[in-house]
């Protein structure tokens, strides 16, 4: 890596443009920015933005960003070009322009400090937006992390546990978004990122109207539904301890501020306490925990641009939950290690220092705040301890910039017998991917569960996640044997009358009349040793799982469906099913690079279409 920084104007124009070129906030990963055979340029270009990137060539690109980097170095210039890209973003048409001069100012400040620190060059820049003619995009540079020079211990495969052995029931909870501004009968059929709100106005009636409980649209939840969700839960129970990786905020991210942030992670905070009472819970932290969305500086950056702020919060909140050692490395990174039972630890980590949309990465991306350096040291005194571990985090690895996800990947590997269960949650999607061991990348190794979200966005059902986990007794493998799914039907919730809008608006003038059920019924969805005819859920069994998708597509189809917590418009077939199918495969970033190798049991017709 170069130890000369340049700063690079294309920064916060690259990020506008990305962020407005996506649902903003939107959980779902964005696009690879240095992935071969697919520019930037053509991702904009597929998302009709309506200009046509191709008239920028490569000699004017480098010579308008240099231009601009020199523009930077001046606050005033700085100003000046923030200006220009808010009124690229409303030329463009990426966004409302409310909501482009929004986005421009609220990460203005911060991105341009992280780019005048970090390592892009305009060739960089240009090869992002241009293409790889123009140069490479490859700031975030390989790099390792060290093992102990200490054998890997004997790998013994999971039996399934005597009959009648004790079993943990953990409630996971995931992905909540509550929107503060959510409004009864506004448009759920906005032309703004979010909808359902007070300023998405009302529905013309070809439009939806935002129901009572929540809607199948990119709505977020009402308070009311997350209050619901933890009543019904508290019922259900009891719970041996709750894991619960992050994301309070809803996805309005262009108008977001601090005072905000803190009040939701505290009212939320509280509403957990007050219906789980002293029921242990184990958080991990979001990207959308803080603002600007997905900022998360490591902790060299100091004052008043580091997460200080947000951190220091979170350790005054959860402190009921957390040992002080715990709380002083969230102080530190965001992450933290727990004792849940004797011979059960529980690792939360950050994965925001893996996320491709974290910008201050750009400034140093190698193992950001030590924290896979800290997990190797955990992982390796819980294995001589003879202790079993428990990760969870929000991001998924197989989601994450290639080097830390190759270096994630490698670890689980070299402690495979301690690492009995990976917790996840992001995607919104009730899914999962596979870890296998890297010498033939054929046993399956580990398994990272993904949990559906409590929010409907997009288009789906509220929906929380029940692991049943070997339990506390000696010689105990800690892993998962079966979970389940519970939903609430928005269809049933709300009972709202068919026709939409128009049979609920008697005259132009009135607003929708609801009849909402007032206790509405959360459902088991399924439970997945039944769904799939399983009798345990150990990796080997997800990897066998995985084959049978390939070779019956009911079972598949089935997979689909319960995946977005029983609401889909249509099947998943042909390159979706060969999409879904790499991502179950891939624990590993680079795997989903080079999907359309994967053998699939000797089935070529799913082979044929890439992901």
């Amino acid at each position: 890596m170069r130890s000369a920084p340049i700063p690079c104007a294309v920064g916060l124009l690259c990020c506008v443009l990305v962020l407005c070129s996506v649902p903003l906030g939107t959980s779902f990963p964005v696009q690879d920015e240095g992935k071969p055979g697919i520019t930037f340029l053509e991702e904009v270009g597929r998302l009709r933005v309506g200009f046509n990137w191709r008239n920028l060539t490569c000699p004017v690109c480098k010579v308008l960003f240099t231009i601009l980097d020199i523009a930077l170095l001046s606050d005033v210039n700085e100003e000046r070009v923030a200006r220009a890209v808010g009124e690229a973003c409303i030329r463009l048409h990426l966004a409302e322009e409310r909501v482009c001069r929004q986005i421009t100012e609220l990460f203005r400040d911060d991105f341009i400090r992280a780019l005048q620190q970090s390592l892009l060059w305009p060739s960089e820049a240009c090869a992002l937006l241009v293409g790889m003619s123009c140069g490479r995009f490859d700031i975030y540079a390989p790099w390792n992390v060290t093992l102990p020079r200490i054998p890997k211990p004997p790998v013994t495969p999971p039996t399934p546990p005597k009959p009648g052995a004790p079993q943990s029931r953990v409630l996971f909870l995931t992905d909540i978004h509550w929107d503060q501004e959510y409004a009864v009968g506004s448009s759920a059929d906005c032309k703004d990122p979010l909808c359902c709100r007070n300023e998405s106005g009302s529905p013309s009636w070809r439009q939806r109207a935002a129901g009572f409980w929540g809607s199948y649209s990119k709505c977020d939840l009402p308070l009311r539904t997350v209050k619901n969700m933890l009543e019904n839960a508290a019922r259900t129970g009891p719970w041996d301890w709750v894991y619960w990786t992050g994301d309070i905020p809803a996805h309005n991210i262009w108008s977001q501020t601090r005072k905000q942030q803190l009040s939701e992670l505290t009212v939320i905070t509280r509403l957990i306490h007050s219906h789980l009472g002293n029921l242990k819970v184990y958080p991990a932290i979001g990207n959308h925990e803080s603002t600007p969305v997905n900022s998360f500086p490591p902790p060299f950056v100091r004052g008043n641009r580091s997460s200080r702020w947000l951190y220091d919060t979170m350790a005054e909140e959860w402190a009921p939950w957390l040992p002080e050692q715990a709380l002083k490395t969230l102080r530190h990174g965001g992450f933290y290690t727990v004792e849940v039972q004797p011979g059960l630890r529980v690792v939360s980590l950050n994965m925001n220092f893996c996320a491709k949309e974290n910008y201050w990465l750009m400034v140093n991306s190698t193992d950001p705040a030590n924290q896979l350096q800290w997990l190797i040291h955990i992982l390796q005194a819980s294995e001589e301890k003879g202790e079993r571990v428990h990760i969870i985090g929000h991001i998924p690895p197989g989601l994450c910039l290639s080097s830390w996800s190759w270096n994630y990947y490698h670890i689980i590997n070299r402690y495979e017998g301690t690492v009995t269960g990976q917790f996840f949650g992001h995607t919104h999607m009730d899914e999962f991917q596979m870890f296998y061991d890297e010498a033939t990348m054929t046993r399956a190794v580990g398994v990272a569960f993904i949990a559906p979200s409590i929010t409907t966005y997009i288009n789906l059902n509220p929906g929380y996640r029940v692991y049943l986990v070997d339990g506390n007794y000696k010689g105990s493998s800690r892993f998962v044997l079966d979970h389940e799914t519970y939903i609430l039907n928005l269809t049933e919730a709300n009972r709202q009358p068919e026709g939409g809008v128009s049979s609920l608006l008697p005259s132009p003038s009135q607003h929708p009349i609801f009849h909402p059920d007032p206790n509405p019924k959360w459902t088991l969805l399924y439970r997945a040793s039944e769904a799939y005819g399983v009798s345990s859920l150990f990796p080997s069994d997800w990897d066998g799982l995985i084959r049978t998708f390939v070779q019956d597509d009911r079972v598949f189809q089935r997979f689909w469906y319960l995946s977005h917590k029983g609401h889909v418009s249509e099947p998943c077939i042909d390159a979706c099913k060969t999409t879904v199918i790499c991502f179950l495969r891939s624990g590993r970033y680079d795997e989903l690079e080079k999907c359309d190798q994967l053998e699939f049991g000797g089935d070529t017709a799913v082979r044929k279409t890439l992901c």
